[in-house]
């Protein structure tokens, strides 16, 4: 019988546990909900926008609706496809009318705890990350103004808006429920996660000599870390000597030292969301393995971390193997 998540939602609510936490002032103050996908998970979510199940059918809806775009043509799925763990296995994505996207579509599993958005980790919350795309002219080409103009005249839409929200159709709604549908799609139950909870016989000897290079004789952990196997620090990796036209988080406030600097990705579900970096400019995560070997390119501000290894065929191999047993997309829907 095919589990029925929406319904699933639905019962859990009542489990809603009451949780505060001191943060910064421009982030906001975050509460949990229990979701199953599959097991109980913790979804933090902003106090002002509640996680229920009306709200992310709601945001699903959106998500996959093309009247985003300034053409009627890409939605927010177009980029972000479920089936490819909601990158797109594009260099860098298409928007509207075949322009080329700035950067490589990441992944959206997760989001929900990620602690910033974009690759220059500018963008402090989903709601606000919603807006991006949308008023980006290489991607949806579009306004908040035009969209709503198209999306009023649809009484279902302005309907729930009413019903979920109680006001009219407007960029609240349509950024809270969006938002909402996103932090929903969770991937914590990998084979990998089963195997640090106990279930030793999931992973076969290759993954675990590969989980063992990656955390004890690389320290890939001093980047990947936490549970979805980022820092989220904004560094250099070293990809070029020179970033050329996209000089990383430098273009948000002209600092030096953060030119070519980037938001470490996660790395769960990685041997699905080819081709990788901020450009999509490596396509295996061999190649991946091999650039960091290398140490990277001379670089000024080259994280220090950064440094030349070496590995056998059998080792890469091995490395590749655990980062496949980071897979687990039972949370799309």
């Amino acid at each position: 019988m095919k589990f029925n998540q929406s319904l699933f939602f639905l019962a859990l609510l009542i489990l809603f546990i009451g949780w505060r936490c001191s943060e910064p002032e421009e982030k906001p103050v975050l509460e949990k909900r229990l979701l199953s996908q599959p097991g109980l998970i913790e979804v933090p979510f902003p106090k002002d926008n509640p996680l229920t199940a009306e709200k992310i059918a709601f945001g699903k809806s959106l998500f996959f609706d093309p009247r985003l775009s300034r053409n009627n043509q890409i939605s927010c799925a177009t980029c972000h496809r479920p089936d490819k763990a909601f990158t797109d296995g594009l260099t860098k994505s298409r928007g509207v009318n075949g322009q080329i996207a700035f950067r490589n579509a990441p992944s959206l599993l997760n989001s929900s705890f990620f602690k910033s958005y974009m690759y220059d980790g500018q963008v402090k919350t989903l709601e606000q990350q919603v807006l991006v795309p949308i008023q980006d002219h290489l991607e949806m080409g579009s306004s908040m103004k035009e969209v709503l103009q198209k999306l009023s005249k649809d009484s279902n839409y302005k309907r729930l808006a009413k019903s979920i929200f109680n006001r009219e159709l407007d960029a609240y709604v349509i950024t809270r429920a969006i938002s909402s549908y996103e932090r929903s799609l969770i991937s914590r139950n990998s084979r990998f996660d089963r195997y640090r909870a106990g279930e030793k016989g999931v992973l076969n000897a290759d993954e675990i000599a590969g989980w063992r290079l990656f955390s004890e004789k690389l320290y890939c952990t001093q980047c990947h870390s936490g549970s979805d196997f980022t820092n989220y620090a904004v560094v250099s990796n070293g990809l070029y000597s020179d970033y050329g036209s996209d000089q990383g988080r430098y273009r948000i406030n002209g600092l030096e030292k953060e030119r070519g600097t980037f938001k470490v990705p996660g790395l769960r579900n990685v041997s699905l969301t080819a081709p990788y970096m901020h450009d999509g400019s490596i396509q295996t995560l061999k190649e991946v393995i091999i650039h960091y070997s290398k140490g990277g390119a001379a670089f000024d501000n080259k994280s220090p971390i950064i440094k030349p290894f070496q590995l056998n065929n059998l080792e890469i191999n091995q490395l590749e193997s655990f980062l496949s047993a980071l897979v687990d997309t039972s949370g799309v829907n």
